[in-house]
């Protein structure tokens, strides 16, 4: 299994969302976050709360499995990209497995 960690531009993050949805990844983490990337927006200035960031962002969290993560890498990147620089990153990890709480079962798929 994968864990895709992208971080998008808020005016991107509804088109990133619903291109994701559509095409089968119903879940996922969304969190409001600042970075200090190496793209410098005209008239950055220091958070209030962070006092060192210059770029809001959003950040995107699924697991899904090692087949899948391509395409949602893709559709990420096609759907936060803008003309401008500093449109954000993508990570990629891999998960050893996942288990539901409430039943305490697996989430990886066994390919045998």
């Amino acid at each position: 299994m994968k864990e895709i960690k992208a971080f998008v531009k808020p005016n991107r993050i509804q088109r990133v969302i619903e291109a994701l949805s559509d095409n089968g990844f119903k879940s996922m983490t969304l969190s409001q976050a600042e970075g200090t990337g190496a793209f410098k927006a005209k008239g950055a200035k220091p958070s209030l709360d962070f006092h060192v960031s210059d770029s809001p962002v959003v950040k995107v969290e699924l697991v899904c499995q090692n087949e899948e993560a391509q395409m949602a890498i893709e559709i990420i990147t096609e759907n936060g990209k803008t003309p401008d620089p500093g449109d954000g990153i993508i990570y990629l990890s891999n998960i050893e497995d996942a288990f539901q709480i409430k039943t305490g079962e697996s989430l990886k798929r066994y390919d045998l």
